[in-house]
């Protein structure tokens, strides 16, 4: 990736808590023919399965979800704070309906795994999918969470990710 360089996804040392909650990432997934990118402002990272991992979660009518489901891999990415109006842009435009991506201001790259990412981004982190399934109400062990965040029964998918590749901006 021009203007990115490879580092350990061990060696990251961003608070994900802000930078998921606060600053609000995209989730990248597709190929060379299209792919679609969508405002992500829930999820984590950490370490499972002997491996570092981060965790997507996205409702299935989203645009993006079709192109998650369909690849193997895909990419989270981070910005500074001037991006700001291109993720809020990226999160209230379909990609079904523009090149949303472009509209934003912002462009794609591909990893040396050919996953695409924006190349605006400060961070970079190429994820393969390990394991996902859809929240279950039953699940929920605080009904109040199905209350606040899933009256329409809208349940998100949830995605385990093994962190591949992390880069970040020379």
């Amino acid at each position: 990736m021009d203007g990115f360089k490879e580092i350990n996804p061990a060696a990251v040392t961003d608070n994900f808590i802000k930078l998921i909650g606060e600053d609000w990432m995209l989730i990248t997934a597709g190929d060379h023919v299209e792919c679609n990118t969508m405002t992500a402002s829930w999820g984590g990272v950490g370490y499972l399965w002997n491996k570092p991992i981060a965790i997507a979660v996205i409702r299935p009518q989203r645009h993006t979800f079709e192109f998650t489901e369909r690849e193997q891999m895909l990419t989270l990415s981070f910005f500074k704070e001037e991006y700001r109006d291109a993720l809020k842009y990226c999160g209230s435009h379909s990609g079904r309906n523009e090149d949303k991506i472009h509209n934003a201001g912002l462009s794609v790259t591909f990893t040396d795994e050919e996953v695409p990412a924006i190349t605006q981004a400060s961070l970079v982190l190429e994820c393969r999918k390990l394991y996902c399934d859809m929240l279950k109400e039953e699940c929920f062990l605080d009904k109040s969470i199905i209350d606040k965040w899933y009256a329409a029964k809208d349940y998100h998918k949830a995605y385990i990710l093994e962190i591949t590749h992390a880069y970040i901006k020379e």
